[in-house]
């Protein structure tokens, strides 16, 4: 069987939060964060190391807030994703202040990472359940797969919405064989009665199931992808317009390009957890009572780590 590795995304501030470094909010009775509880459910389902993606000015606050303890507890490495992290031959403009997305924050971990390995986002929840079935995925998956077999958590639409304001979520289409045809990204989606509503790319109203299958950026990949990314990230740089100062290179379009390229196959796993994250400075407080009724019904212990 494999050695799995968790890979975190933590470099981002979240804007709609209001700035605030909305990963290291505390959310637990004893002052955990929401990361916490992703360490906890991958400690429980196997996983053997956790690689924190961060940013140089957040290192100091990170380490101390999260880092020192979870070191007790799990193998941990850090990786840095920054602006000017870029492929030889290229350069940061000069007016670029938008980090360049969630690819190239996992690319960071090239030379770290040797391992199938899952990626998470810093500020979600996303309960037990997926964490044990990616897991298994990727200590059975063939680590040298030509077919480059991946997975995602598919999280039912429904679990995933906030009761303050609109969310975009990749929403996916799955063939009969439980694989992922294409990732839809969609916007503005918000609950109406039975269903919920939103726009595609192109601003067009649509309508989606509530029990439909979305993509909460929980991957899981093989060492290669890793090649994969770099390679992409070339291709997205060179292509950039000048003036797109805004551009990014997500890791849900490397993916489903891939996919669409026959490049790919992504095994979607549905997993029935209420996904919740802070989103909004509103959602905190829902956060907290999530985390309180899940102590309540035995989950978790009210103190995870010393």
């Amino acid at each position: 069987m494999n050695k799995t590795t968790l890979v975190i995304m933590a470099a981002g501030i979240g804007s709609r939060y209001g700035g605030g470094i909305k990963q290291l909010e505390k959310v637990g009775p004893s002052g955990e964060i929401i990361m916490d509880y992703s360490i906890y459910d991958a400690i429980e389902a196997g996983f053997s190391k956790v690689v924190f993606i961060i940013r140089h000015d957040l290192e100091k606050d990170f380490k101390e807030i999260i880092g020192s303890r979870i070191e007790k507890e799990i193998e941990v490495e850090y990786v840095y994703q920054e602006l000017d992290k870029l492929p030889a031959g290229f350069s940061k403009p000069e007016d670029r202040t938008k980090p360049w997305g969630t690819g190239q924050a996992v690319l960071c971990c090239k030379g770290v990472v040797n391992e199938p390995f899952a990626v998470i986002n810093a500020d979600d929840y996303y309960g037990k359940e997926a964490f044990v079935k990616v897991q298994n995925f990727l200590r059975n998956v063939d680590t040298y797969n030509k077919e480059n077999e991946y997975c995602m958590a598919g999280f039912v639409l429904g679990n995933t919405l906030s009761d303050n304001g609109i969310v975009t979520r990749g929403v996916c289409n799955v063939d009969e064989s439980g694989y992922l045809s294409h990732v839809e990204e969609t916007f503005g989606i918000e609950k109406q009665g039975d269903v919920a509503v939103g726009k595609d790319g192109n601003g067009n109203p649509v309508t989606i199931t509530l029990d439909s299958s979305v993509s909460m950026n929980m991957w899981g990949f093989i060492p290669n992808f890793l090649q994969e990314l770099e390679t992409g990230f070339i291709d997205f740089l060179q292509g950039l317009d000048k003036n797109n100062t805004k551009a990014e290179y997500l890791l849900p379009n490397v993916v489903g390009k891939m996919v669409s390229e026959d490049r790919a196959k992504v095994k979607v796993l549905r997993t029935n957890d209420k996904w919740f994250g802070v989103t909004y400075k509103e959602d905190k407080q829902l956060v907290v009572d999530s985390i309180l009724e899940l102590i309540a019904q035995g989950k978790y212990p009210n103190k995870l780590f010393n």
